[in-house]
Protein backbone atom coordinates (compact mmCIF):
# COMPACT_ATOMS: atom_id res chain seq x y z
CA UNK A 1 0.00 0.00 0.00
CA UNK A 2 1.08 3.57 -0.67
CA UNK A 3 2.82 4.85 2.18
CA UNK A 4 1.40 8.21 1.68
CA UNK A 5 -2.36 6.30 2.05
CA UNK A 6 -0.83 5.05 5.58
CA UNK A 7 -0.05 8.62 6.43
CA UNK A 8 -3.63 9.37 5.77
CA UNK A 9 -5.18 6.58 7.84
CA UNK A 10 -3.12 7.47 10.79
CA UNK A 11 -3.22 10.93 10.71
CA UNK A 12 -6.33 11.52 9.42
CA UNK A 13 -5.57 14.72 7.40
CA UNK A 14 -7.07 15.08 3.70
CA UNK A 15 -4.57 13.98 1.45
CA UNK A 16 -4.88 17.22 -1.26
CA UNK A 17 -2.39 18.37 0.85
CA UNK A 18 0.48 16.78 -1.15
CA UNK A 19 -0.83 18.57 -4.22
CA UNK A 20 -0.69 22.36 -2.69
CA UNK A 21 3.72 21.30 -2.03
CA UNK A 22 3.98 20.39 -5.25
CA UNK A 23 1.21 21.83 -7.00
CA UNK A 24 2.48 21.40 -10.87
CA UNK A 25 2.31 17.53 -10.51
CA UNK A 26 -1.24 16.72 -11.75
CA UNK A 27 -0.17 12.75 -11.27
CA UNK A 28 -0.35 13.42 -7.56
CA UNK A 29 -4.88 14.17 -8.34
CA UNK A 30 -4.63 10.21 -9.40
CA UNK A 31 -3.02 8.91 -7.02
CA UNK A 32 -5.33 10.67 -4.43
CA UNK A 33 -7.95 9.63 -6.54
CA UNK A 34 -6.89 6.33 -6.33
CA UNK A 35 -6.36 6.20 -2.45
CA UNK A 36 -9.95 7.48 -2.60
CA UNK A 37 -10.99 4.54 -4.38
CA UNK A 38 -9.73 2.15 -2.45
CA UNK A 39 -11.43 3.87 1.00
CA UNK A 40 -15.02 3.18 -1.45
CA UNK A 41 -15.17 6.78 -1.93
CA UNK A 42 -16.17 6.62 -5.33
CA UNK A 43 -17.13 10.49 -5.60
CA UNK A 44 -14.00 12.17 -3.92
CA UNK A 45 -12.35 9.76 -6.05
CA UNK A 46 -13.74 10.61 -9.41
CA UNK A 47 -13.20 14.67 -8.06
CA UNK A 48 -9.58 14.21 -8.27
CA UNK A 49 -9.33 12.74 -11.53
CA UNK A 50 -11.30 15.37 -13.22
CA UNK A 51 -8.91 17.25 -11.24
CA UNK A 52 -6.05 15.84 -12.72
CA UNK A 53 -7.33 16.41 -16.47
CA UNK A 54 -9.01 19.78 -15.71
CA UNK A 55 -5.24 21.49 -14.67
CA UNK A 56 -3.55 19.61 -17.59
CA UNK A 57 -1.28 22.32 -19.43
CA UNK A 58 -1.00 22.17 -22.59
CA UNK A 59 2.30 20.10 -22.75
CA UNK A 60 2.72 17.00 -24.94
CA UNK A 61 4.86 15.46 -22.21
CA UNK A 62 2.80 15.74 -19.52
CA UNK A 63 -0.24 14.73 -21.28
CA UNK A 64 1.20 11.72 -22.42
CA UNK A 65 3.03 10.58 -18.98
CA UNK A 66 -1.00 11.51 -16.95
CA UNK A 67 -2.28 9.39 -19.74
CA UNK A 68 -0.21 6.83 -18.51
CA UNK A 69 -0.73 7.01 -15.11
CA UNK A 70 -4.65 6.44 -15.69
CA UNK A 71 -3.52 3.69 -17.98
CA UNK A 72 -1.69 1.96 -15.47
CA UNK A 73 -4.24 1.64 -13.06
CA UNK A 74 -6.28 0.55 -15.59
CA UNK A 75 -8.91 3.72 -15.90
CA UNK A 76 -9.04 3.78 -19.54
CA UNK A 77 -12.08 6.33 -19.82
CA UNK A 78 -9.88 8.67 -17.92
CA UNK A 79 -6.73 7.77 -19.96
CA UNK A 80 -8.99 8.11 -23.23
CA UNK A 81 -10.64 11.66 -21.61
CA UNK A 82 -7.17 12.58 -21.08
CA UNK A 83 -5.98 12.34 -24.59
CA UNK A 84 -8.86 13.63 -26.27
CA UNK A 85 -8.63 16.92 -23.71
CA UNK A 86 -5.06 17.39 -24.21
CA UNK A 87 -5.39 17.29 -28.21
CA UNK A 88 -7.67 20.14 -27.62
CA UNK A 89 -5.20 21.82 -25.33
CA UNK A 90 -2.93 21.60 -28.58
CA UNK A 91 -5.09 22.27 -31.14
CA UNK A 92 -4.01 18.68 -32.88
CA UNK A 93 -7.00 16.20 -33.30
CA UNK A 94 -4.73 13.57 -34.42
CA UNK A 95 -1.47 14.11 -32.40
CA UNK A 96 -2.64 11.07 -29.48
CA UNK A 97 -4.48 9.15 -32.44
CA UNK A 98 -1.98 5.81 -31.92
CA UNK A 99 -1.92 6.38 -28.03
CA UNK A 100 -6.41 6.03 -28.36
CA UNK A 101 -6.02 3.21 -30.80
CA UNK A 102 -4.27 1.33 -28.35
CA UNK A 103 -6.57 2.40 -25.10
CA UNK A 104 -9.54 1.59 -26.80
CA UNK A 105 -8.21 -2.01 -28.19
CA UNK A 106 -7.43 -2.70 -24.25
CA UNK A 107 -11.44 -1.67 -23.81
CA UNK A 108 -12.15 -4.26 -26.87
CA UNK A 109 -13.71 -1.38 -28.56
CA UNK A 110 -12.60 -2.46 -32.07
CA UNK A 111 -14.26 0.25 -34.19
CA UNK A 112 -12.57 2.86 -31.98
CA UNK A 113 -9.51 1.27 -32.19
CA UNK A 114 -9.80 0.95 -36.00
CA UNK A 115 -10.50 4.34 -36.22
CA UNK A 116 -7.81 5.79 -34.20
CA UNK A 117 -4.74 3.99 -36.25
CA UNK A 118 -6.78 5.37 -39.36
CA UNK A 119 -6.83 9.14 -37.61
CA UNK A 120 -3.03 8.30 -36.74
CA UNK A 121 -2.21 7.32 -40.58
CA UNK A 122 -4.26 10.81 -41.74
CA UNK A 123 -1.66 13.13 -39.77
CA UNK A 124 1.39 10.32 -39.79
CA UNK A 125 1.62 8.36 -43.42
CA UNK A 126 5.10 7.12 -42.58
CA UNK A 127 3.07 5.19 -39.55
CA UNK A 128 1.31 2.86 -42.38
CA UNK A 129 3.70 0.00 -41.83
CA UNK A 130 3.78 0.27 -37.76
CA UNK A 131 0.30 0.46 -38.46
CA UNK A 132 0.10 -2.47 -40.52
CA UNK A 133 1.64 -4.45 -37.86
CA UNK A 134 -0.56 -3.49 -34.85
CA UNK A 135 -3.67 -4.67 -37.16
CA UNK A 136 -2.07 -7.78 -37.72
CA UNK A 137 -2.04 -8.45 -34.31
CA UNK A 138 -5.13 -7.24 -32.93
CA UNK A 139 -7.30 -7.72 -36.22
CA UNK A 140 -8.01 -11.21 -36.02
CA UNK A 141 -11.93 -11.98 -36.84
CA UNK A 142 -14.20 -11.45 -40.20
CA UNK A 143 -15.99 -9.26 -38.20
CA UNK A 144 -13.14 -7.10 -37.15
CA UNK A 145 -11.58 -7.28 -41.21
CA UNK A 146 -15.12 -6.19 -42.29
CA UNK A 147 -15.41 -3.12 -40.05
CA UNK A 148 -11.67 -1.92 -41.23
CA UNK A 149 -12.68 -2.53 -44.94
CA UNK A 150 -16.12 -0.30 -44.58
CA UNK A 151 -14.18 2.21 -42.86
CA UNK A 152 -11.12 2.40 -45.20
CA UNK A 153 -13.77 2.17 -48.09
CA UNK A 154 -15.47 5.36 -45.88
CA UNK A 155 -12.35 7.29 -45.49
CA UNK A 156 -11.49 6.59 -49.36
CA UNK A 157 -14.59 8.33 -50.75
CA UNK A 158 -14.11 11.02 -48.96
CA UNK A 159 -10.51 11.68 -50.13
CA UNK A 160 -9.88 9.59 -53.15
CA UNK A 161 -6.07 11.18 -53.35
CA UNK A 162 -5.59 9.65 -49.45
CA UNK A 163 -3.56 7.03 -51.44
CA UNK A 164 -2.18 5.30 -48.25
CA UNK A 165 -5.87 3.94 -47.61
CA UNK A 166 -5.91 2.76 -50.92
CA UNK A 167 -2.80 0.70 -49.72
CA UNK A 168 -4.21 -0.33 -46.63
CA UNK A 169 -6.99 -1.74 -48.46
CA UNK A 170 -5.07 -3.80 -50.41
CA UNK A 171 -3.10 -5.16 -47.95
CA UNK A 172 -6.49 -5.95 -45.89
CA UNK A 173 -7.57 -7.97 -48.89
CA UNK A 174 -4.19 -9.76 -49.23
CA UNK A 175 -4.56 -10.68 -45.16
CA UNK A 176 -7.80 -12.27 -46.28
CA UNK A 177 -6.74 -13.93 -49.42
CA UNK A 178 -8.95 -12.04 -51.72
CA UNK A 179 -6.46 -11.43 -54.14
CA UNK A 180 -8.92 -10.66 -57.06
CA UNK A 181 -10.14 -7.51 -54.60
CA UNK A 182 -6.52 -6.87 -53.85
CA UNK A 183 -5.38 -6.76 -57.75
CA UNK A 184 -8.16 -3.97 -57.97
CA UNK A 185 -7.03 -1.71 -55.29
CA UNK A 186 -3.01 -2.71 -56.90
CA UNK A 187 -3.88 -1.81 -60.17
CA UNK A 188 -5.80 2.16 -58.68
CA UNK A 189 -2.07 2.44 -57.50
CA UNK A 190 0.16 1.67 -59.88
CA UNK A 191 -1.64 3.86 -62.04
CA UNK A 192 -1.33 7.04 -59.76
CA UNK A 193 1.96 6.26 -58.68
CA UNK A 194 3.54 5.35 -61.82
CA UNK A 195 4.84 1.94 -60.70
CA UNK A 196 5.08 0.31 -63.76
CA UNK A 197 3.92 -2.98 -62.72
CA UNK A 198 6.13 -3.43 -59.56
CA UNK A 199 2.98 -3.46 -56.78
CA UNK A 200 1.00 -5.66 -58.97
CA UNK A 201 3.77 -8.42 -59.82
CA UNK A 202 4.52 -8.56 -56.14
CA UNK A 203 0.80 -9.33 -55.74
CA UNK A 204 1.23 -11.92 -58.44
CA UNK A 205 3.81 -13.84 -56.56
CA UNK A 206 2.21 -13.60 -53.12
CA UNK A 207 -1.33 -15.21 -55.24
CA UNK A 208 1.13 -17.84 -56.33
CA UNK A 209 2.70 -18.85 -53.41
CA UNK A 210 -0.92 -19.34 -51.50
CA UNK A 211 -2.10 -21.25 -54.57
CA UNK A 212 -4.41 -18.77 -55.63
CA UNK A 213 -3.59 -19.52 -59.68
CA UNK A 214 -6.24 -17.30 -60.41
CA UNK A 215 -5.64 -14.26 -59.12
CA UNK A 216 -1.82 -14.80 -60.33
CA UNK A 217 -2.49 -15.53 -64.24
CA UNK A 218 -4.89 -11.86 -63.42
CA UNK A 219 -1.95 -10.25 -62.22
CA UNK A 220 1.07 -11.63 -64.52
CA UNK A 221 -1.02 -11.13 -67.37
CA UNK A 222 -2.21 -7.35 -66.48
CA UNK A 223 1.47 -6.67 -66.61
CA UNK A 224 1.71 -8.23 -70.13
CA UNK A 225 -1.41 -7.08 -71.78
CA UNK A 226 -1.85 -3.96 -70.26
CA UNK A 227 2.09 -2.58 -69.38
CA UNK A 228 3.55 -4.51 -72.58
CA UNK A 229 7.65 -4.30 -72.60
CA UNK A 230 7.27 -1.20 -70.83
CA UNK A 231 7.45 -2.90 -67.70
CA UNK A 232 10.55 -4.22 -66.38
CA UNK A 233 8.18 -7.11 -65.50
CA UNK A 234 7.01 -8.16 -68.79
CA UNK A 235 9.27 -11.08 -69.62
CA UNK A 236 8.96 -12.20 -66.12
CA UNK A 237 5.24 -12.15 -66.11
CA UNK A 238 4.83 -13.68 -69.67
CA UNK A 239 6.80 -16.64 -67.77
CA UNK A 240 5.26 -16.94 -64.44
CA UNK A 241 1.92 -17.00 -66.28
CA UNK A 242 2.40 -19.77 -68.02
CA UNK A 243 3.92 -21.68 -64.91
CA UNK A 244 0.73 -20.90 -62.96
CA UNK A 245 -1.82 -21.79 -65.69
CA UNK A 246 0.03 -24.81 -65.76
CA UNK A 247 0.34 -25.44 -61.81
CA UNK A 248 -3.57 -24.51 -62.15
CA UNK A 249 -3.72 -27.61 -63.57
CA UNK A 250 -1.86 -30.29 -62.12
CA UNK A 251 -2.49 -29.62 -58.94
CA UNK A 252 -6.07 -28.86 -59.51
CA UNK A 253 -8.74 -31.46 -58.36
CA UNK A 254 -9.40 -32.48 -62.06
CA UNK A 255 -8.22 -31.55 -65.68
CA UNK A 256 -8.86 -32.70 -68.90
CA UNK A 257 -6.63 -33.42 -72.25
CA UNK A 258 -7.67 -30.34 -74.34
CA UNK A 259 -6.53 -28.14 -71.10
CA UNK A 260 -3.62 -29.73 -71.13
CA UNK A 261 -3.21 -29.42 -74.69
CA UNK A 262 -3.86 -25.27 -74.48
CA UNK A 263 -1.37 -24.97 -71.76
CA UNK A 264 1.21 -26.65 -73.47
CA UNK A 265 0.51 -24.57 -76.86
CA UNK A 266 1.36 -21.79 -74.89
CA UNK A 267 4.16 -22.83 -73.36
CA UNK A 268 5.88 -23.81 -77.31
CA UNK A 269 4.06 -20.08 -78.41
CA UNK A 270 5.98 -18.64 -75.84
CA UNK A 271 9.39 -20.32 -76.97
CA UNK A 272 8.76 -19.42 -80.64
CA UNK A 273 8.70 -16.08 -79.51
CA UNK A 274 11.02 -15.92 -77.51
CA UNK A 275 13.66 -18.62 -78.84
CA UNK A 276 15.01 -21.81 -77.24
CA UNK A 277 18.16 -21.36 -75.82
CA UNK A 278 20.16 -20.66 -72.09
CA UNK A 279 17.71 -18.07 -71.29
CA UNK A 280 14.99 -20.16 -71.58
CA UNK A 281 16.32 -23.46 -70.59
CA UNK A 282 14.10 -23.05 -67.25
CA UNK A 283 10.75 -22.46 -69.32
CA UNK A 284 11.88 -26.00 -71.83
CA UNK A 285 12.33 -28.20 -68.61
CA UNK A 286 8.52 -27.37 -67.81
CA UNK A 287 7.27 -28.08 -70.76
CA UNK A 288 8.96 -31.18 -70.78
CA UNK A 289 7.55 -32.08 -67.33
CA UNK A 290 4.23 -31.16 -68.83
CA UNK A 291 4.83 -33.96 -72.06
CA UNK A 292 6.09 -36.28 -69.78
CA UNK A 293 4.13 -36.94 -66.77
CA UNK A 294 0.77 -35.36 -68.20
CA UNK A 295 0.40 -35.89 -71.64
CA UNK A 296 2.86 -39.11 -71.60
CA UNK A 297 4.39 -38.45 -74.48
CA UNK A 298 8.29 -39.14 -73.02
CA UNK A 299 10.12 -39.57 -76.68
CA UNK A 300 9.13 -35.11 -76.65
CA UNK A 301 10.22 -34.43 -73.11
CA UNK A 302 13.38 -36.42 -73.52
CA UNK A 303 14.40 -34.50 -76.80
CA UNK A 304 13.73 -31.57 -75.36
CA UNK A 305 15.72 -31.90 -72.31
CA UNK A 306 18.40 -33.26 -74.65
CA UNK A 307 18.72 -30.22 -76.35
CA UNK A 308 18.04 -28.08 -73.60
CA UNK A 309 21.25 -29.45 -71.25
CA UNK A 310 23.62 -28.60 -74.17
CA UNK A 311 22.78 -25.07 -74.80
CA UNK A 312 26.26 -23.08 -74.92
CA UNK A 313 26.63 -21.30 -71.80
CA UNK A 314 23.98 -22.46 -70.05
CA UNK A 315 23.13 -22.32 -66.31
CA UNK A 316 25.53 -24.73 -64.28
CA UNK A 317 22.06 -25.46 -61.95
CA UNK A 318 19.63 -25.71 -64.46
CA UNK A 319 21.40 -27.86 -66.52
CA UNK A 320 22.18 -30.30 -63.60
CA UNK A 321 18.25 -30.03 -62.71
CA UNK A 322 17.75 -31.25 -66.48
CA UNK A 323 19.87 -33.79 -66.74
CA UNK A 324 18.05 -35.11 -63.28
CA UNK A 325 14.72 -35.15 -65.18
CA UNK A 326 16.21 -36.64 -67.98
CA UNK A 327 17.34 -39.48 -66.02
CA UNK A 328 13.97 -40.15 -64.60
CA UNK A 329 12.52 -39.93 -68.02
CA UNK A 330 14.81 -42.65 -69.38
CA UNK A 331 13.65 -44.79 -66.48
CA UNK A 332 10.64 -44.17 -67.03
CA UNK A 333 11.36 -45.95 -70.50
CA UNK A 334 13.24 -48.81 -68.90
CA UNK A 335 16.80 -47.26 -70.14
CA UNK A 336 18.32 -47.74 -66.58
CA UNK A 337 21.81 -47.21 -67.73
CA UNK A 338 21.18 -44.30 -69.33
CA UNK A 339 19.42 -42.96 -66.19
CA UNK A 340 22.27 -44.13 -64.01
CA UNK A 341 24.87 -41.95 -66.23
CA UNK A 342 22.95 -39.01 -66.35
CA UNK A 343 22.64 -38.97 -62.14
CA UNK A 344 26.55 -39.92 -61.95
CA UNK A 345 27.25 -36.87 -64.13
CA UNK A 346 25.25 -34.69 -61.85
CA UNK A 347 26.78 -36.43 -58.26
CA UNK A 348 30.22 -35.51 -59.52
CA UNK A 349 29.76 -31.96 -60.49
CA UNK A 350 27.70 -31.36 -57.22
CA UNK A 351 29.20 -34.00 -54.70
CA UNK A 352 28.85 -31.32 -51.77
CA UNK A 353 25.79 -29.93 -52.78
CA UNK A 354 22.10 -30.56 -52.38
CA UNK A 355 21.97 -31.53 -55.94
CA UNK A 356 24.56 -34.24 -55.77
CA UNK A 357 22.95 -35.73 -52.97
CA UNK A 358 19.47 -35.39 -54.99
CA UNK A 359 21.53 -37.19 -57.97
CA UNK A 360 23.03 -39.83 -55.29
CA UNK A 361 19.33 -40.63 -54.09
CA UNK A 362 17.90 -41.35 -57.58
CA UNK A 363 20.80 -43.42 -58.55
CA UNK A 364 20.19 -45.70 -54.26
CA UNK A 365 16.83 -45.41 -55.62
CA UNK A 366 17.73 -47.00 -58.82
CA UNK A 367 19.80 -49.49 -57.01
CA UNK A 368 16.47 -50.56 -54.78
CA UNK A 369 14.23 -50.65 -57.69
CA UNK A 370 17.00 -53.48 -59.48
CA UNK A 371 16.99 -55.38 -56.38
CA UNK A 372 20.45 -54.45 -54.78
CA UNK A 373 19.16 -54.03 -51.15
CA UNK A 374 22.47 -53.90 -49.92
CA UNK A 375 23.85 -51.06 -51.63
CA UNK A 376 21.35 -49.24 -51.81
CA UNK A 377 20.65 -49.38 -47.91
CA UNK A 378 24.68 -48.12 -47.22
CA UNK A 379 23.53 -45.29 -49.07
CA UNK A 380 20.74 -44.07 -47.91
CA UNK A 381 22.50 -44.24 -44.55
CA UNK A 382 24.99 -41.94 -45.47
CA UNK A 383 22.12 -39.79 -47.51
CA UNK A 384 20.57 -39.76 -43.67
CA UNK A 385 23.00 -36.42 -43.21
CA UNK A 386 21.87 -34.37 -46.16
CA UNK A 387 21.27 -30.87 -45.23
CA UNK A 388 17.91 -30.94 -47.73
CA UNK A 389 15.23 -32.35 -44.63
CA UNK A 390 12.91 -34.03 -48.11
CA UNK A 391 16.01 -36.17 -49.08
CA UNK A 392 17.04 -36.81 -45.52
CA UNK A 393 13.29 -38.40 -44.42
CA UNK A 394 12.79 -40.12 -47.76
CA UNK A 395 16.24 -41.69 -47.46
CA UNK A 396 15.97 -42.38 -43.24
CA UNK A 397 12.22 -44.27 -44.63
CA UNK A 398 14.21 -46.40 -47.01
CA UNK A 399 16.82 -47.48 -45.02
CA UNK A 400 14.46 -48.18 -42.48
CA UNK A 401 12.17 -50.20 -44.39
CA UNK A 402 15.03 -51.97 -46.02
CA UNK A 403 16.78 -53.38 -42.79
CA UNK A 404 12.56 -54.17 -41.72
CA UNK A 405 12.19 -56.01 -44.55
CA UNK A 406 15.54 -57.87 -45.11
CA UNK A 407 16.17 -58.89 -41.41
CA UNK A 408 13.03 -60.91 -41.43
CA UNK A 409 13.47 -62.97 -44.40
CA UNK A 410 15.81 -65.65 -45.35
CA UNK A 411 14.83 -64.93 -48.62
CA UNK A 412 14.88 -61.23 -50.46
CA UNK A 413 12.19 -62.43 -53.15
CA UNK A 414 9.24 -60.37 -51.62
CA UNK A 415 10.93 -57.52 -51.46
CA UNK A 416 11.88 -57.73 -54.98
CA UNK A 417 8.65 -57.93 -55.70
CA UNK A 418 7.94 -54.96 -53.87
CA UNK A 419 10.81 -53.10 -55.18
CA UNK A 420 9.85 -54.02 -59.07
CA UNK A 421 6.22 -52.50 -58.30
CA UNK A 422 7.30 -49.46 -57.12
CA UNK A 423 9.49 -49.26 -60.43
CA UNK A 424 6.21 -49.67 -62.21
CA UNK A 425 4.48 -46.84 -60.51
CA UNK A 426 6.84 -44.90 -61.06
CA UNK A 427 6.83 -45.84 -64.85
CA UNK A 428 3.15 -44.33 -64.96
CA UNK A 429 2.44 -48.70 -65.35
CA UNK A 430 -0.15 -48.71 -62.94
CA UNK A 431 -1.98 -51.68 -63.93
CA UNK A 432 1.65 -53.69 -64.19
CA UNK A 433 2.08 -52.19 -60.44
CA UNK A 434 -1.05 -53.73 -59.42
CA UNK A 435 -0.28 -57.14 -61.04
CA UNK A 436 3.19 -57.48 -59.00
CA UNK A 437 1.84 -56.55 -55.67
CA UNK A 438 -0.80 -59.04 -56.24
CA UNK A 439 1.80 -61.46 -57.37
CA UNK A 440 3.57 -61.17 -54.09
CA UNK A 441 0.61 -61.40 -51.82
CA UNK A 442 -0.68 -64.32 -53.51
CA UNK A 443 3.06 -65.71 -53.04
CA UNK A 444 3.42 -64.53 -49.66
CA UNK A 445 -0.02 -64.21 -47.61
CA UNK A 446 0.03 -62.46 -44.36
CA UNK A 447 3.48 -61.07 -45.22
CA UNK A 448 4.96 -58.22 -43.00
CA UNK A 449 4.76 -56.44 -46.38
CA UNK A 450 0.75 -56.30 -45.87
CA UNK A 451 1.03 -52.67 -44.72
CA UNK A 452 3.31 -51.46 -47.35
CA UNK A 453 1.43 -52.99 -50.44
CA UNK A 454 -1.50 -50.78 -48.91
CA UNK A 455 0.37 -47.86 -48.95
CA UNK A 456 1.84 -48.55 -52.29
CA UNK A 457 -1.60 -49.17 -54.10
CA UNK A 458 -3.11 -45.89 -52.09
CA UNK A 459 -0.45 -43.98 -53.65
CA UNK A 460 -0.69 -45.07 -57.14
CA UNK A 461 -4.72 -44.09 -56.74
CA UNK A 462 -3.19 -40.77 -56.30
CA UNK A 463 -1.47 -40.68 -58.67
CA UNK A 464 -4.33 -41.17 -60.91
CA UNK A 465 -6.36 -38.61 -58.89
CA UNK A 466 -8.47 -41.59 -57.25
CA UNK A 467 -8.01 -39.43 -53.84
CA UNK A 468 -11.45 -41.31 -52.28
CA UNK A 469 -9.57 -44.56 -53.18
CA UNK A 470 -6.11 -43.34 -51.86
CA UNK A 471 -8.06 -41.94 -48.62
CA UNK A 472 -9.62 -45.18 -47.97
CA UNK A 473 -6.29 -47.31 -47.86
CA UNK A 474 -4.49 -44.66 -45.85
CA UNK A 475 -7.00 -44.94 -43.54
CA UNK A 476 -7.10 -48.91 -43.38
CA UNK A 477 -3.04 -48.45 -42.78
CA UNK A 478 -3.45 -46.10 -39.78
CA UNK A 479 -6.37 -48.34 -38.43
CA UNK A 480 -4.94 -51.72 -38.72
CA UNK A 481 -1.24 -51.01 -38.49
CA UNK A 482 -1.04 -48.21 -36.08
CA UNK A 483 2.47 -49.21 -35.43
CA UNK A 484 3.74 -50.24 -38.17
CA UNK A 485 6.44 -47.80 -39.99
CA UNK A 486 3.72 -46.54 -42.88
CA UNK A 487 1.38 -45.20 -40.57
CA UNK A 488 2.78 -41.81 -39.73
CA UNK A 489 3.15 -41.72 -43.92
CA UNK A 490 -0.64 -42.66 -44.43
CA UNK A 491 -1.29 -39.89 -41.75
CA UNK A 492 0.79 -37.01 -43.82
CA UNK A 493 -0.43 -38.03 -47.17
CA UNK A 494 -4.11 -37.82 -45.83
CA UNK A 495 -3.57 -34.82 -44.23
CA UNK A 496 -1.59 -33.66 -47.74
CA UNK A 497 -4.81 -34.80 -50.36
CA UNK A 498 -7.50 -33.19 -47.66
CA UNK A 499 -5.16 -29.77 -47.56
CA UNK A 500 -4.45 -29.30 -51.44
CA UNK A 501 -6.67 -31.49 -53.09
CA UNK A 502 -9.93 -31.80 -51.13
CA UNK A 503 -10.16 -28.19 -49.54
CA UNK A 504 -10.88 -29.77 -46.66
CA UNK A 505 -8.83 -27.97 -43.84
CA UNK A 506 -10.43 -29.28 -40.84
CA UNK A 507 -9.63 -32.92 -41.82
CA UNK A 508 -6.33 -31.75 -42.67
CA UNK A 509 -5.52 -30.31 -39.23
CA UNK A 510 -7.37 -33.29 -37.29
CA UNK A 511 -4.79 -35.60 -39.18
CA UNK A 512 -1.87 -33.10 -39.04
CA UNK A 513 -2.25 -32.75 -35.28
CA UNK A 514 -2.30 -36.77 -34.24
CA UNK A 515 0.98 -37.00 -36.42
CA UNK A 516 2.74 -34.37 -33.90
CA UNK A 517 0.72 -35.92 -30.74
CA UNK A 518 0.74 -39.48 -31.28
CA UNK A 519 3.75 -40.09 -33.58
CA UNK A 520 6.09 -37.57 -31.95
CA UNK A 521 9.07 -39.33 -32.78
CA UNK A 522 7.38 -38.98 -37.14
CA UNK A 523 10.00 -37.26 -39.27
CA UNK A 524 7.29 -35.79 -40.34
CA UNK A 525 6.59 -34.72 -37.04
CA UNK A 526 7.74 -30.94 -37.09
CA UNK A 527 6.54 -30.29 -40.48
CA UNK A 528 3.05 -31.78 -39.41
CA UNK A 529 3.08 -28.98 -36.48
CA UNK A 530 4.21 -26.21 -38.61
CA UNK A 531 1.44 -26.75 -41.50
CA UNK A 532 -1.05 -27.17 -38.77
CA UNK A 533 -0.46 -23.99 -36.97
CA UNK A 534 -0.32 -22.58 -40.26
CA UNK A 535 -4.37 -23.71 -41.07
CA UNK A 536 -5.23 -22.53 -37.96
CA UNK A 537 -4.04 -19.28 -38.88
CA UNK A 538 -1.21 -18.53 -36.57
CA UNK A 539 0.98 -16.16 -37.54
CA UNK A 540 4.30 -18.12 -38.05
CA UNK A 541 6.61 -14.73 -38.76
Amino acid sequence: MHVGFQKVRRSGKCPEKGTERDPDNIRLYVTYGNLYERQFQEEKAKEQYEKAIKKMPADQYQITRLAGAFSNLAKYDEAIQTYETGGQLLKDKEVFSFNLAELYRRKGDVPKMLENYLNSITSYPERLNTVKSQLQRYVVTPEDYAELQAQLYDRIQKDPNAFHFTELLQWVFIQTKDYKNALRQAKALDRRLNENGARIYQLAVTAFNDRDYDAAIASYDFIVTELGYASPFFLDSKRESLRSRRLKLVEGYSYTVPELREVEKAYEDFLNESGRSKVTASIIAELADLEAFYLNDLDKAIALLGEMIAYPGIDARIQATGKLSLGDFYLMKDEIWESTLLYSQVDKDFSEDQLGHEARFRNAKLSYYNGDFQWAQAQFDVLKSSTSKLIANDALDLSVFIMDNLGLDTTDTALRLYAAADLLTFQNRFGAAFAKLDSLLMAFPKHSLEDDVLYARAKVYSKQRKYDQAIALYQQIVEKYPEEIRADNALFEMAELYELQLNDTEKAMQFYEKIFLDYSGSTFSIEARKRFRRLRGDNLN
